[in-house]
């Protein structure tokens, strides 16, 4: 054979031997990376039955399932002993991870006390249908507060808004709204103020009528109003309120002095003297003739 055409067909080989190696090594490293690789897991607390608010954990109503590390909740337990006897102050559903912000610290109370925050105050309301909105009012939602009543010094009877934007704790014994949205009728509803408002709500509960009116709950402006009183219902000027006339206390002042009048000054008289080519005016006091004189 043709030394020529073996060399030929020996570098071909060659190069095709080549060619194959690098096309393996590429396919080989292109399957180990299409491989999944096996995460760190880590174990999670969730909810097996769903938790109302003011309820406490108990042990069989979580259980620990695994998930990768990356994908642990925020705010999640990785021991059950943790959450043992917290109130629940957000509701969890089944299989949900129960997290720190839906947890109250452990011996905060249980129930309604359980949710309110600290520094503020819950205030019980007796409402009746009107008042209430015709069980309308459900926990979550944000209510204003209406008096009427009569004030000190005015002779009819005035509508005034004591309180805005205030949150609905509770209507009655339910702290959590219906599930299908029906209206609870109670007579009382709790509301969520601060220690002021609490005085401000009992005050006008005792002295007044008062009057719950729905808002929506996106709306956080508060409105100055003046208030409605009977007169202006018919169309007549608003009554102003009775003021006392003021009071001048007037003390004696000493009498005045009279006047102290300077007597006139006394008469003269002008008498021009002639001396030679001399003239002159000279002045003399006129004297008073006595009675009975000449």
């Amino acid at each position: 054979m043709d030394r020529r055409f073996l060399t030929v067909v020996g570098v071909s080989l060659l190069f095709a031997l080549v060619i194959s190696g690098i096309f393996y090594q590429l396919v080989a490293a292109r399957r180990g990376s299409s491989r999944p690789q096996r995460s760190e897991m880590r174990e999670v607390v969730v909810a097996t039955k769903p938790l109302s608010l003011g309820r406490a954990i108990k042990a069989e109503d979580v259980s620990l399932v695994k998930v990768p590390v990356d994908q642990f909740p925020q705010g999640g337990f990785s021991k059950v002993a943790e959450i043992i006897e917290r109130p629940v102050i957000s509701s969890v559903l089944a299989g949900e991870p129960v997290r720190e912000g839906r947890l109250g610290a452990r011996g905060s109370g249980l129930g309604l006390a359980s949710i309110i925050p600290v520094g503020m105050r819950a205030v019980a309301v007796r409402v009746n249908d009107v008042g209430g909105v015709a069980g309308f009012v459900l926990p979550g939602i944000r209510v204003d507060v209406l008096v009427t009543g009569r004030p000190p010094g005015r002779e009819g009877t005035i509508t005034k808004t004591a309180l805005q934007n205030i949150l609905v704790l509770s209507a009655g014994q339910n702290i959590e709204p219906d599930a299908r949205g029906q209206p609870i009728n109670t007579p009382v509803v709790t509301l969520l103020v601060t220690p002021e408002q609490a005085e401000t709500l009992t005050l006008a509960g005792n002295e007044g009528r008062i009057q719950l009116v729905l808002r929506n709950s996106g709306d956080q402006s508060v409105q100055a109003t003046s208030g409605r009183e009977v007169a202006e219902l018919y169309g007549l000027p608003r009554a102003s309120a009775a003021k006392p006339e003021p009071t001048v206390a007037r003390r004696a002042s000493a009498p005045k002095p009279a006047p102290v009048v300077a007597p006139p000054p006394p008469a003269t008289e002008e008498i021009v003297v002639i001396r030679g080519n001399q003239r002159t005016v000279e002045v003399v006091r006129a004297h008073k003739a006595e009675v009975g004189q000449p």
